[in-house]
């Protein structure tokens, strides 16, 4: 699926739920799905600056393809970056640098994060850019 195409089902899900509670729950489940990383790659260097909890964030080029892995020590953080692995894991690293990031306004994501958890979130992003930048020179 293209990036699009997953942000689309990302938002349709959201839209299934009728308040917040029930998408907080959504996104809890979603991190107990979350490729996690593994423990000789919990380096501080791969820990993410900005976030409030401590998130892992590790990627590998495979065949021109980003595979990212992640956790966090908090399930609702853990929770939001499984739902950005979910659309920018497995894809070539053009493709994430020209993707969006319209879906997380559109399901209201940010809106209803505390500012720090807002900021961890933009914090997220900006590292999965900048791994799809540092993969995509070795190309």
């Amino acid at each position: 699926m293209t990036i699009k195409e997953i942000q689309e089902e990302i938002i349709d899900e959201f839209s299934m739920f009728d308040d917040w509670m029930e998408r907080y729950e959504y996104i809890i489940e979603l991190g107990k799905s979350l490729p996690i990383i593994e423990e000789k790659n919990k380096l501080d260097e791969n820990l993410i600056k900005g976030c409030q909890s401590k998130v892992w964030l590790f990627s590998e080029l495979d065949n021109d393809i980003i595979k990212f892995s992640a956790d966090s020590d908090a399930i609702l953080t853990k929770g939001i970056v499984a739902l950005l692995l979910r659309v920018y894991s497995n894809q070539k690293p053009g493709d994430i640098l020209t993707a969006n990031t319209d879906f997380i306004d559109e399901i209201g994501l940010k809106e209803h994060l505390s500012p720090t958890r807002a900021n961890g979130l933009v914090s997220m992003i900006k590292y999965i850019k900048m791994y799809a930048i540092a993969q995509q020179t070795k190309l």
